[in-house]
């Protein structure tokens, strides 16, 4: 079981209806990046962020470590918008590297950081959604909402696979290592590459044994699953429509002003 997963099924808000949870989330999601404010950014994140690690139960320290993951590579991204390398100093900072500068504007930085807040916001949204839902849930959600069946079963079982490839991996890294497969940097591509080929192999081994097992089942082109039903909780949805109204709000007054 992968830590997110994991985590999900430990959390306090797993057995809140999921269409409140995912309402919220994409409801919020949606009116942070219409807004792309620095300000919706940080408040959105405070509030998902406290309640996946308040309400939800969650780890300060692991939802950190989690949160960093996206955070190194949009740190990544975004300098290539706020550094340039020019003749001429602009007005942010100016680092003389011979006759050149690596250099930058306000508005860069400007738009570097809006780009930042605004996207971890949107990744503490998925992370409140993820989390705190099971993924039957979700796909429960989905099929309410009419979502093509083909695309839900699809998602459904690229997330069974996501288990098992990670465990045939660890097996196979693991007996790599006890022949010293990684000792030099020659020999780690040399194993990577055959990690790599056992892998699809597998794949590819373990998608016809599934599809047997499904056809011996009677499957006829849908695959069922097990559902919890947790009832709507009328004080989360009046909460989750005041808090929305006031993103929504708050989204109209910065595009019109």
């Amino acid at each position: 079981m992968i830590l997110v997963d994991k985590l999900c099924y430990l959390s306090k808000l797993r057995y809140v209806n999921a269409g409140e949870k995912f309402a919220f989330a994409m409801l919020t999601l949606i009116f942070c990046i219409v807004s792309r404010s620095i300000a919706m950014g940080i408040f959105v994140m405070a509030v998902t962020s406290f309640l996946t690690v308040n309400r939800g139960g969650i780890s300060p320290a692991r939802y950190t470590k989690l949160m960093m993951v996206p955070l190194t590579f949009l740190l990544l991204s975004t300098a290539a918008i706020i550094i340039n390398i020019s003749k001429t100093p602009l007005e942010a900072f100016a680092l003389p590297i011979g006759s050149y500068y690596i250099t930058g504007s306000w508005s860069s930085v400007l738009q570097g950081v809006q780009l930042i807040v605004t996207a971890m916001a949107s990744v503490s949204c998925l992370y409140f959604l993820s989390l705190n839902t099971t993924m039957t849930d979700i796909l429960s959600v989905l099929r309410r909402l009419h979502c093509p069946a083909l695309l839900t079963e699809l998602m459904l079982l690229i997330y069974r696979y996501i288990f098992v490839l990670l465990d045939v991996a660890y097996y196979i890294s693991t007996s790599q290592n006890s022949r010293l497969g990684h000792k030099d940097l020659r020999t780690s591509i040399h194993s990577f590459a055959g990690l790599v080929q056992a892998l699809f192999i597998r794949a590819m081994k373990r998608s016809r044994s599934l599809y047997d097992a499904m056809e011996a089942r009677c499957y006829d082109g849908e695959i069922l699953v097990l559902e919890e039903n947790h009832p709507a909780n009328g004080k989360h949805i009046a909460m989750i429509t005041i808090f929305e109204l006031f993103l929504l709000g708050f989204t109209l007054y910065i595009k019109l002003r």
